[in-house]
């Protein structure tokens, strides 16, 4: 019987930017704080997750960056778990009413200075695990890590299936995502998302994995992202201050 989130049919992925640069720690206190702990508390909610993109993890990104995913500052996924039926959509309507009421309650600030550089739904398609890290592909999303390296792609060949993904030296496991639907402005088309779940520095990491490279799909983009830690919100601080005396 499947555990964890390995009985998840559906997973959401969010690549919000902050675009007033003085507003990172409201954005994170309250996504950290209040938003991400509203979700994860839902019944339909397998797990929940957000990750931040440094500068320096902006810098150590590897190969070709779309412009509108290059400007993301963090990720944020959820894992929704069946309903009665096999699919989804009724824990994921709960998820959304939730977003509207405390957006009517005004506890969304963050509309203001946020723009939400890509969001969609996504397939769980094939996930691995390491030998050596001793859980289950279902508990991989529990299982402490130092942050991941992901990549997203736009599939050119919807007759390619997703491959399990491959491990490289550092990463304990990993889940393969496809979904997205077509839309005018880039990424555009169906895309395959594949989040590499490090026990490594993630930036070591995704210098050793080189360039991405899969049958089927154009790279956007493969960046390692460190996890949110509590109160520790200070990464865009220095390119605030940066500049002319």
């Amino acid at each position: 019987m499947p555990i964890g989130v390995a009985a998840a049919p559906l997973a959401f992925f969010s690549f919000p930017e902050v675009v007033d640069p003085e507003r990172h720690r409201d954005y994170n206190a309250w996504h950290q704080l209040d938003h991400l702990p509203e979700n994860r508390a839902l019944p339909g909610v397998v797990h929940g997750e957000r990750w931040v993109r440094t500068p320096a993890c902006r810098a150590a990104s590897v190969g070709p960056a779309d412009p509108t995913l290059d400007a993301t500052q963090y990720v944020a996924m959820y894992w929704f778990a069946p309903a009665p039926g096999g699919s989804a959509d009724a824990h994921v309507e709960e998820w959304r009413a939730l977003g509207e009421s405390t957006r009517q309650e005004g506890r969304r600030p963050e509309l203001d200075w946020t723009v939400r550089r890509f969001t969609d739904f996504f397939r769980p398609e094939t996930g691995v695990v390491a030998p050596e890290a001793l859980v289950s592909v279902g508990a991989l999303p529990f299982r402490p890590h130092r942050g991941v390296v992901i990549d997203v792609g736009r599939v050119v060949d919807p007759g390619v299936p997703a491959p399990p993904p491959e491990l490289a030296p550092g990463v304990a496991g990993a889940w393969t995502f496809t979904g997205g639907r077509d839309r005018d402005a880039p990424p555009h088309g169906r895309l395959r998302i594949t989040l590499h779940y490090c026990e490594s520095d993630p930036l070591e990491v995704v210098e050793a994995m080189g360039a991405p490279a899969a049958p089927g799909v154009e790279p956007l983009l493969r960046t390692p992202l460190l996890p949110v830690v509590p109160w520790e919100w200070d990464w865009f601080e220095s390119e605030e201050t940066d500049g002319p005396a």
